[in-house]
């Protein structure tokens, strides 16, 4: 108890200054040293008001978007939020909607060039860069910067609460907020890691068990309920073990059954997928039984599961003459109940060190030199953990939570740990801010030390910690200095712990995060199961990567015409000739597919659990293909499926519903492009009916543009590359920086989509001129904020 409170005295002491809540960024008004002649008043406000008012304005406020309310210049200074929705729909056209009155091009750009030279006037020459939020690692930065950390790769955040997501993604700093509860977990996850990583060689073996309860340290698996892991289908609950040397290992399970039907409930011990026995499980809850045997295990990490073999569920007979439905129907399951899991190490198991241990005591402790090694051994760890060198007053209090442990009689290894768990709970590790390099003048424009650029660089693509390279480079100043850090980018990308990068941004732009929320109706699709989901996703990761990894034009996300499946996948699709669960790269042999857009994952969580959804496939498209996104939709229009009267195709019973006056403008910008694809069901299988009537997959967009099929969409969508490439590269720079763009990173962006064009849109000049701009190699401060994040290092 006393360690313990040593840790969170020094947490607070640490977190003195950083309770404050942290305000958000926001724009500060553009002073333009060129300001338009003409005015809001005399020169805009009539445009405004023939062509825009009608819809939006204080009665009707279509799409929330209010304009009869601004009057002059100063009106519409002070909201520079809305003019900015304005301006992206005048410039692409998709207001005023087509069969409305239309402003002349004059008049057009008129209203474009205003709002950018005096709305938005920035001066290139001398960019703000703007200022991040000092932020917390996510959940997927934790667990990857623990394993380059520490050596230890068993995914502690996995328990943490869910990070929540601001402008599309989970790294940005405004939202990323610290219930006191994740103090907690991180306190119960530091004393974890550590105990797996480091080995205390006078300490006897013993054994290691893992309780079924929902804590860090404790088993996985199955359904958690009162203190128990249950069981009811096919299944493990399972355990990631560190072996510290190849030998003979115990391993043991508490279990009980709940019985339905005849026979008992049947439990196979399994070690590295590998089943080692099969037991008859007939005991029950108040007499749950141990069940063991012996297994040899491999130095390193092993995982014991427990799997339920004989699962079963029992549907009574309908009863006719019940009259309430549930009397009518009666469903019992079998179950596994697991309390907890056990291993026991073979005698001797200390005598060889893991490379954890290895890599944490870099030095040899004797009587003598105890305190000395330990300086070492702290430092080093904390530098690596702070991403930036140790100040001799924060390696001294570090050291005093080692005395601590040896004044409690502790061994050298566990003292030391004590410290090393203070780190994995200090600020300097779980947030990333950047100090200010004159206190005297906290809100100048300055470049990021060297420290917080390997920072910035590393969570971008690896979302983990510097390596000792990048590392290497800052303390000499090398870093930032010209071409080097072109190069560590071509080096990082062929870093396999690029893979974090394609994961974490692929899943949260294309949105495929959402296909394991999604629910269709397997009473309707047979073949969709959740392999199947897990296929689609892999499916779209590797394509990713592969645009990444063989430096392909951004626009092969458009209409690439080559995929990746398996067997499974690619039977579902209707391809021949795949087989094996192995992912083959496949060139498509007609344009019906291409591109991400086509893919299973994009097509199933854009549809409806019974049906698809032009709707939302058209929404998706405007959203992270375009960066067009519609508004809202206006309150209490009823659900296309509680319209009952509307008969015929999807299609047909969309233009019905569309007749809605309210619906209308912003359907013809969505709904042509979803019935583009509407060749392609709920869960991404090619079709030529629905509803026993052909399919009718012709559209005319907003800007005239027609097409008929997928192939003419897609080619469309590629003739608009430049404002997929602004789209792209807007997504991207915000998961770059952490934080949403504000009218001033317009420069950025320019310059990158206009390098993009000259540079035939590959993929690594996207991520080389993003780390090369002002926005991620400089920031502005803030005041009193950036003291806050002084506190927090880098």
């Amino acid at each position: 108890m006393l360690v313990r409170i040593g840790i969170l005295i020094f947490v607070t002491l640490t977190l003195v200054g950083c309770r404050q809540p942290i305000r958000m960024s926001r724009a500060s008004t553009a002073q333009s040293d060129a300001v338009a002649a003409k005015s809001f008043q005399h020169d805009l406000r009539p445009v405004v008001s023939e062509y825009c008012n009608n819809c939006h304005n204080s009665e009707k406020h279509k799409g929330d978007v209010v304009l009869d309310k601004f009057t002059d210049d100063a009106t519409v200074m002070a909201d520079r939020a809305t003019w900015e929705k304005v301006l992206k729909n005048v410039r692409s056209r998709a207001m005023p909607p087509e069969g409305k009155p239309q402003p002349t091009e004059e008049q057009r750009a008129l209203l474009e060039n205003w709002l950018e030279t005096k709305l938005f006037a920035i001066d290139c020459e001398n960019p703000d860069p703007g200022r991040v939020t000092i932020r917390r690692l996510n959940r997927s930065e934790y667990n990857h910067t623990i394993r380059d950390l520490v050596g230890v790769d068993f995914q502690p955040a996995d328990s943490f609460p869910a990070d929540d997501v601001g402008y599309g993604f989970d790294n940005i700093g405004d939202v990323l907020s610290m219930p006191p509860i994740l103090l907690e977990k991180y306190l119960a996850a530091a004393e974890k890691i550590l105990d797996a990583a480091i080995i205390d060689p006078n300490a006897k073996p013993q054994a290691a068990r893992h309780a079924a309860v929902s804590l860090p340290g404790t088993a996985e698996g199955g359904a958690y309920t009162s203190k128990i892991r249950a069981l009811a289908s096919a299944g493990e609950v399972f355990v990631d073990y560190f072996a510290p040397i190849d030998g003979e290992y115990g391993i043991r399970a508490r279990v009980f059954q709940q019985q339905v039907g005849e026979g008992p409930a049947r439990m196979a011990f399994r070690v590295g997928g590998k089943e080692t026995r099969v037991f008859d499980v007939r005991v029950g809850e108040q007499r749950p039984e141990t069940y063991e045997t012996t297994v040899q295990m491999r130095a390193g990490t092993n995982r014991f599961a427990v799997a339920f073999v004989n699962p079963l569920t029992i549907t009574n007979e309908p009863d006719p003459k019940a009259k309430r439905r549930d009397q009518r129907v009666t469903v019992r399951t079998r179950r596994l109940m697991v309390d907890y899991l056990e291993i026991v190490p073979p005698a001797g198991a200390h005598q060889t060190l893991p490379e954890s241990h290895q890599r944490i005591f870099i030095c040899r402790h004797s009587k003598d030199h105890d305190e000395s090694c330990a300086r070492e051994v702290i430092g080093q760890f904390a530098r690596r953990a702070f991403r930036r060198p140790v100040t001799g007053d924060e390696l001294d209090r570090l050291l005093k939570v080692y005395g601590v442990g040896k004044t409690e009689g502790e061994s050298f290894e566990r003292s030391v740990q004590l410290a090393l768990q203070a780190v994995l709970v200090s600020p300097h590790f779980l947030f990333r801010g950047e100090i200010v390099p004159d206190p005297n003048n906290p809100k100048s424009v300055h470049p990021v030390n060297d420290f917080a650029l390997a920072s910035r660089l590393s969570y971008f693509l690896w979302s983990s910690t510097p390596d000792d390279e990048l590392l290497h480079l800052a303390s000499r100043g090398d870093l930032s200095k010209p071409g080097v850090i072109e190069a560590q980018v071509k080096r990082m990308l062929k870093n396999p712990k690029s893979t974090a990068f394609v994961e974490n941004f692929t899943g949260q732009w294309l949105q495929i995060r959402n296909l394991w929320k999604v629910t269709p109706d397997t009473n309707i699709f047979a073949s969709f199961t959740d392999t199947l989901r897990g296929d689609m996703e892999r499916e779209t990761e590797l394509f990713f990567e592969t645009v990444m990894r063989e430096d392909r034009s951004l626009l092969d996300f458009i209409d690439g015409n080559y995929t990746f499946v398996n067997e499974r996948l690619a039977r579902h699709y209707g391809m021949e000739g795949v087989r094996g669960e192995a992912f083959q790269r496949v060139a498509f042999k007609d344009k019906s597919r291409g591109g991400v857009l086509t893919h299973g994952s994009v097509m199933t969580i854009t549809s409806n659990p019974t049906r698809t959804s032009p709707v939302k496939r058209g929404k998706w498209v405007l959203d992270n293909l375009l960066g067009t996104p519609p508004p809202p939709p206006p309150p209490d229009v009823p659900d296309l499926k509680d319209q009952k009267e509307l008969t015929g195709t999807l299609r047909q019973k969309m233009e019905m519903h569309r007749v809605n006056p309210n619906c209308s403008s912003c359907h013809e910008r969505m709904d042509p492009i979803g019935f583009g694809l509407e060749n392609f069901n709920a869960v991404g299988v090619w079709r030529e009916k629905d509803e026993e009537l052909p399919i009718d997959s012709s559209g005319k967009l907003p800007g005239g543009e027609k097409f008929n099929g997928p192939s003419e969409l897609r080619n469309i969508l590629r003739q608009q590359k430049d404002l997929f490439a602004r789209c792209l590269t807007e997504k991207m720079l915000t998961y770059a920086l952490g934080r949403g763009l504000e009218y001033y990173d317009k420069c950025a962006l320019d310059k990158i989509t206009a390098t993009l064009a000259k540079k035939d849109y590959k993929f690594s000049v996207l991520i080389t001129e993003i780390v090369k701009s002002a926005p991620f190699q400089m920031r502005r401060g803030d005041g009193e904020a950036d003291h806050l994040a002084a506190a927090a290092g880098n």
